[in-house]
């Protein structure tokens, strides 16, 4: 990695050594962006149909949200132009995220001190498909009182965005 200077991709051959290699590099390299990207299935049953008695069977699966922020924050890792990137991935990413152009469209940059509105940063969360909360704060949404914005993001902890007049005051993590 050192060497190349290029975002590094770890495969294993299932998400328990994945793990086991994801949390061994965090601690070999805590400068790095070490990320995990693994299925974010716990369980998948796809649809079948069995011929010879005419049944159906449905697809069913159960998605697991905290693999699926790590999923994003790996994707996030690799647009972001970081060269220390180290992935750590099961055989599962080769079914990918979808397509880096179209995500790499949806994220929003903002620096403090940056002159954008506040109206200009709430169109770009709807934009980028975040839904405006009053009540349930969760992943994926943002809620708004008076020039302080709290946004949740998919792959990421809770972010604090206060602004003054037209500039970007200040950023800040929110633990809640």
């Amino acid at each position: 990695m050192q060497n190349v200077q290029r975002p590094t991709l770890v495969l294993a051959h299932n998400k328990t050594l994945a793990a086991q290699l994801f949390m061994e590099f965090k601690e070999f390299f805590p400068d790095n962006a070490v990320e995990y990207f693994v299925s974010y299935y716990d369980y998948y049953q796809p649809e079948a149909y069995i011929a010879t008695t005419g049944t159906y069977i449905e697809k069913d699966l159960s998605i697991n949200e905290e693999v699926e922020k790590l999923r994003l924050s790996a994707t996030a890792s690799l647009l972001s132009g970081r060269r220390d990137v180290l992935i750590v991935a099961s055989v599962s990413c080769i079914y990918g995220i979808g397509n880096p152009t179209e995500f790499h469209k949806s994220l929003i940059s903002i620096a403090i001190g940056e002159k954008v509105t506040r109206t200009a940063l709430l169109h770009s969360l709807v934009s980028a498909l975040y839904a405006r909360t009053l009540n349930e704060f969760q992943r994926g949404t943002f809620r708004v009182k008076g020039d302080v914005i709290d946004v949740f993001p998919a792959y990421a902890d809770n972010i604090r965005i206060q602004f003054s007049v037209m500039k970007l005051k200040r950023f800040k993590a929110l633990i809640l």
